[in-house]
């Protein structure tokens, strides 16, 4: 089956420093690194790293040729990324002496996703396919319906997490959330997420692991200890890494387990994206 990834492209300028800083407060960073990223990049190269047939629909600025070349190293299908006309997507990254973020997000060419584009994207997709979705782009719910007219099945990264975000995540398959993310969805509806057996959910607890909920299973993993020195896109190369086994065939548990695999190899590199492991490194690693 094949993945398609409707999702962001950034551009990170990720600043270092001891901690993160406090409200009217001006901090010095001790260094500077741009990477690609975009919580859809991300989940992409985890994605096609895992070993799925992925396709990333996605838009750049228009004649942005430098990340034209950021991209081609990752070796992604890049036939449904669209440029248009403005900037492309750019993130504010500060990463402190724990390996904690905070981050800040211009949408530029990802606010700009036309349903057209969307259809064009999809037109070969069918109901063994997935289509996987998060909230950096202007396109849920286009995208959304799109799918659904393939009878495609739908997975959605909740973030960042918005108050529209409960009334999408009751529209598909399965739902990819934190801890707070999954908090906040309780708070919206009123109720526990476990009552909701006609979904799926993926839930990452950070150093305490992750679990899967749904289709009558539930499956827990534990997080491997290591030394984290940046936890950008830990959660998109989990969900991706998850994904990646599932749309190939693979259980629930060996899917969790690959995926925190992934995930911990990843948060012992610097960047987002660029970070995330191949999939013989993930297969041999060896953790504590």
């Amino acid at each position: 089956m094949a993945v398609y990834n409707l999702g962001s492209i950034n551009v990170d300028h990720v600043y270092t420093l001891d901690r993160l800083p406090r409200p009217t407060e001006t901090l010095s960073a001790h260094s500077k690194a741009i990477h690609l990223g975009g919580k859809g990049l991300n989940i992409s190269v985890a994605l096609k790293n895992g070993g799925a047939d992925v396709r990333h629909i996605g838009a750049i600025g228009a004649d942005d040729q430098v990340v034209r070349g950021l991209l081609a190293p990752f070796d992604l299908d890049l036939t449904h990324i669209a440029e248009i006309d403005g900037p492309t997507g750019h993130a504010i990254i500060y990463v402190d002496a724990k390996a904690e973020n905070q981050i800040v997000i211009l949408p530029g060419a990802n606010g700009q996703i036309s349903e057209a584009h969307i259809e064009t994207a999809l037109a070969g997709a069918g109901p063994d396919d997935w289509l996987v979705m998060q909230n950096e782009t202007n396109a849920n719910a286009m995208g959304l319906a799109a799918a659904r007219a393939r009878g495609m099945k739908v997975a959605l990264v909740a973030a960042p997490f918005t108050a529209g975000m409960p009334a999408l995540m009751d529209q598909v398959d399965l739902v990819s959330v934190n801890q707070s993310e999954l908090e906040a969805y309780e708070a919206a509806i009123g109720a526990s997420f476990r009552t909701r057996t006609d979904m799926s959910f993926l839930i990452t607890y950070g150093a305490n692991g992750a679990e899967y909920v749904g289709q009558g299973e539930t499956h827990r993993v534990a997080a491997h200890e290591v030394d984290a020195v940046d936890t950008t896109g830990a959660g998109d190369t989990f969900f991706g890494g998850f994904m990646s086994q599932i749309s190939q065939g693979c259980s629930i548990p060996d899917a969790l387990d690959f995926a925190s695999a992934m995930a911990a190899l990843q948060v012992q590199k610097h960047g987002a994206a660029t970070a995330i492991p191949s999939r013989e490194d993930v297969l041999h690693a060896e953790f504590p």
